[in-house]
């Protein structure tokens, strides 16, 4: 905090000093005396704000899969992404006071459905824990397109959409991508594929005569992939070896709620939230999945709808 006011004041001290050597020009003293001001400000500037090389782990690795850092280009890629995500500190200290909120349940679910824990920072290298719509029309945390959505059985029409579930659309992402595996061999390769699509990695592989995630030539987003992933797991796991500093009350809290069992149409939604307590925002907030102001429910189907635990005194 004290570093940012300072650097502030800085900047204010390089404009005043700016605006006075403009107006005062013909005065060869005074025009002497502000270029010594400026001269100290660079030095203090210098001084006070640093952005430093990162060295590099000695060993990372993926789902227990090694990342061969002794290649050179595999060290640029990972130093690249890792300067990213270090340096772009707003977003970074967003991500891991996020990843406080829902990895708790994102966690659990990975390990009952038998996929490695790493794979909780490719759902926030995804979707940065939001439950965002890309332009191409892949939605919710995991991202998963509509058709994708449904080939694994997810319900996606306009007044239900799972992908917005996240214990459904997890569970759905560690059967893809445990299927992934089985396809490659690799987790890393999996994770390659959740980005490219397994028919184009596969593509890439025999094309290329490789085996392995590391020694393909791939499209610019795609060679990435893994590496943000990487880097989103090293910073995250050690925050403040990468500069972040909090509290434990600055992150986000998972919102305590409790479960109701619904298997009839609900005709307003505003009015199911009232008769629990709950306002139309906090109810929708837990539950995006719900996508309409009702729930249909023609066919009697079992729905699990979150109920927030009421704060308000």
């Amino acid at each position: 905090m004290h570093k940012s006011i300072r650097f502030l004041s800085i900047i204010s001290l390089f404009m005043l000093a700016f605006f006075l050597l403009n107006v005062t020009k013909k005065n060869e003293a005074n025009e002497s005396k502000i270029v010594t001001l400026l001269d100290s400000i660079k030095k203090n500037v210098s001084k006070s704000y640093e952005i430093k090389a990162l060295k590099l782990p000695s060993h990372m690795e993926l789902a227990g899969e090694r990342v061969p850092l002794e290649k050179a280009d595999i060290r640029e890629r990972m130093d690249r992404e890792l300067l990213v995500n270090t340096y772009w500190q707003s977003n970074g200290l967003l991500l891991i006071k996020r990843a406080n909120k829902f990895f708790p349940i994102i966690e659990p679910l990975l390990a009952e459905n038998g996929l490695p824990d790493d794979f909780k920072y490719l759902a926030l290298a995804e979707s940065g824990l939001m439950n965002v719509k890309s332009h191409a029309g892949a939605a919710g945390f995991w991202q998963f397109m509509r058709t994708t959505a449904r080939e694994y059985g997810l319900e996606v029409n306009k007044n239900v959409d799972e992908r917005y579930n996240i214990e459904k659309a997890t569970k759905m992402a560690a059967k893809y991508l445990k299927n992934s595996k089985e396809k490659f061999g690799s987790w890393t390769l999996a994770a390659a594929g959740y980005n490219a699509g397994n028919a184009r990695i596969n593509k890439r592989l025999k094309e290329q005569k490789a085996t392995d995630y590391y020694d393909l030539l791939l499209n610019i987003e795609t060679s990435r992939y893994v590496f943000r992933i990487l880097a989103l797991k090293e910073v995250i796991s050690n925050p403040e070896k990468y500069g972040f500093i909090f509290d434990a009350d600055d992150l986000y809290e998972p919102i305590a709620t409790y479960n109701i069992e619904i298997t009839k149409p609900i005709a307003n939604i505003a009015d199911f939230a009232k008769e629990n307590k709950v306002t139309y925002k906090e109810l929708k907030l837990v539950n995006p999945w719900l996508r309409e102001t009702k729930l249909n429910n023609v066919s009697g189907k079992k729905y699990i709808i979150k109920i927030p635990v009421n704060q308000r005194k």
